[in-house]
């Protein structure tokens, strides 16, 4: 469940902290007010897509965060954070977005940095979003089956037939390497056995290239070096105004100026100190100039013994700047393959009769999958219908199209999920043909089918916080109060936001956001605040006539508020 959200500098809200509650949340205003910023910023705050463009004009970047409570009961996302090594604190996390005006942005759950992918993948498992914005599954028709699943109580049934069908996909992918002829497999054995038997050959250590470079670098420009150190060493002492002679003159003059003055004593012993250190420092020098040798055949063998470890990463390697430890990596890679084809004859009927079994497990579990769907699926979609007639979509038809996947190879007639495509089809008009829902619904009409499904999902579905932004689109009367119960009675399992325009949907709202816009001569900004009490009354009663101040619609407002609200104003 999202408990709070603080914006800053996005779009047009220069700042913004809002306590979320449990419920049935209504988001109301004027039209243009900005009803759209603060989904488009929860959305942000989600993983949805940033850029500039959302920044305030005038501002540097933009910041969204938000705190998620977390219940034990979210196994799959307390996995998450744990494989991510994020804790929660008091079952809580912070999420938090930005996005500067250079472009770079940054997404972080509690103080660890993730990509926008991952806080996506996170926040999946506990918000939906319906509307005009990315997190709309149902235009995923990739998204179906897991609702038919979910409905269906397979969800585990499915997750076991994975990592079964996984092992059956590896198994079979070492049967196709390894099961080729028998002049394929001898010609690989042979090409395996030169390269293992020219990597041992070259006896690489770890690390060599690196050294050999140093040394290689040392030996080639020997007299520029030498130079360098003669130089350094004549400017310490070989001259009578050398570095140390100078030294020597300071270092007197300093130690008797100390006996005179007490207070320059210190300094005295610091250039003491310095004299020291470049007097070492000379004799270091000198010791290393001394052991310098050119040695032109250990050169050439240094440059032989480069040339053979280029050749080699060229070979070996995904690129000649690779470190040698890819090399190392491949001799040892290639032994263990050149073992695997030695004793192919061996293990091969053992692999063969160990994916005999598994595909007529996986097609067995699979078809008993597929069955349960096909049982489920006309069930599903007269739930849907009916929920649907009571939203303004009377007439309308709705259908979950199961069909087998193509091709009679065993592995590909199954995926992951089993034999089945899914996808939900709709007509929306009485007497037309039933059309791919992802295809044709209009973003109200999805909005709705959404709402019908989460109706009938409630109880297995586990995101808890569905935001809908164009729920009332296209409707009103009778079916916008059947929208509003619907929401109403959904809420008591589920945390939900809704933008609507109408007030036979906002009264069934346990709480309400008003949102505005203010300008003057040099700004416009976005607000929003809850509100309660006659100010309700009023946002009400300025939703059915459009007249905040008329007595006969605040008078109608508040006995809508009494009739439908658990919050009943003072």
């Amino acid at each position: 469940m999202l408990e709070d959200i603080s914006i800053k500098d996005f779009a047009l809200i220069d700042s913004l902290s809002l306590d979320l509650d449990s419920g049935f949340t209504v988001l109301s205003g004027e039209t243009g007010a900005g009803k759209s910023i603060l989904i488009g910023a929860l959305s942000f705050l989600l993983g949805g897509k940033g850029g500039v463009d959302q920044i305030r004009p005038g501002c540097t970047e933009a910041k969204v965060s938000g705190t998620l409570f977390i219940d034990n009961k979210k196994k799959e996302a307390l996995t998450w954070l744990d494989e991510h090594s994020i804790t929660p604190e008091d079952n809580r996390v912070l999420l938090r977005r930005l996005v500067r005006d250079n472009g770079k942005s940054g997404s972080w759950i509690q103080d660890t940095p993730v990509t926008r992918t991952e806080l996506a993948e996170f926040t999946s498992f506990f918000v939906d979003i319906h509307g005009q914005h990315e997190h709309q599954s149902l235009m995923k028709v990739s998204e179906h089956i897991k609702y038919l699943d979910s409905y269906a109580n397979l969800t585990d049934e499915v997750a076991e037939f994975s990592t079964i069908y996984k092992s059956l996909v590896e198994k079979r992918a070492t049967l196709e390497k390894f099961n080729s002829s028998d002049a394929k497999r001898a010609e690989k054995i042979e090409l395996l056995s030169f390269a293992i038997s020219e990597i041992e050959e070259a006896k690489l250590k770890s690390g060599e290239d690196v050294e050999l470079e140093a040394e290689e670098s040392r030996l080639s420009q020997y007299e520029k070096l030498y130079e360098n150190l003669e130089l350094m060493t004549s400017g310490f002492s070989q001259s009578n105004d050398s570095i140390l002679q100078g030294m020597k003159k300071i270092r007197t003059v300093a130690e008797h100026s100390s006996e005179i003055d007490k207070n320059l004593e210190q300094l005295s012993t610091r250039i003491n100190n310095a004299f020291y250190e470049l007097t070492d420092i000379n004799d270091e020098l000198k010791t290393y100039k001394q052991s310098l040798i050119f040695d032109p055949e250990r050169l050439e063998e240094i440059q032989e013994r480069q040339a053979l470890i280029f050749k080699l990463k060229k070979k070996y390697c995904s690129s000649v700047n690779s470190s040698i430890d890819e090399i190392i990596q491949y001799g040892q890679n290639a032994k263990k393959e050149l073992e695997e084809l030695s004793s192919w004859n061996e293990n091969a009927q053992e692999l063969i009769n160990s994916i005999k079994l598994l595909e007529k497990e996986v097609f067995s579990r699979a078809l008993k999958i597929s069955e349960k769907r096909k049982s489920s699926a006309n069930k599903m979609a007269l739930q849907i219908e009916e929920v649907l007639a009571n939203l303004g979509m009377a007439g309308s038809k709705f259908a979950v199209s199961i069909t087998q996947k193509e091709n009679s190879d065993l592995m590909q007639k199954c995926g992951p999920r089993g034999m089945d495509n899914v996808e939900f089809l709709i007509c929306a008009n009485k007497g037309g043909e039933l059309k791919p829902l992802a295809k044709i619904a209009s973003g109200g009409e999805i909005s709705r089918v959404m709402l019908a499904m989460k109706t009938i999902l409630a109880e297995s579905d586990s995101v808890d916080t569905l935001i809908f932004d164009e729920i009332d689109t296209g409707i009103g009367g009778e079916v916008s109060v059947s929208v509003g119960n619907h929401i109403k009675k959904l809420s008591q399992k589920k945390q939900i936001f809704c933008i609507t325009h109408l007030a036979s949907i906002a009264v069934y709202a346990d709480n309400q956001i008003r949102i505005e816009k203010n300008s003057d001569n040099t700004t416009t900004k976005t607000s929003a605040r809850i509100i309660t009490g006659q100010e309700r009354v009023e946002e009400i009663a300025r939703m059915l006539s459009g007249d905040a101040a008329d007595s006969a619609s605040c008078e109608h407002a508040r006995k809508l508020l009494e009739k439908y609200s658990n919050c009943l104003p003072s």
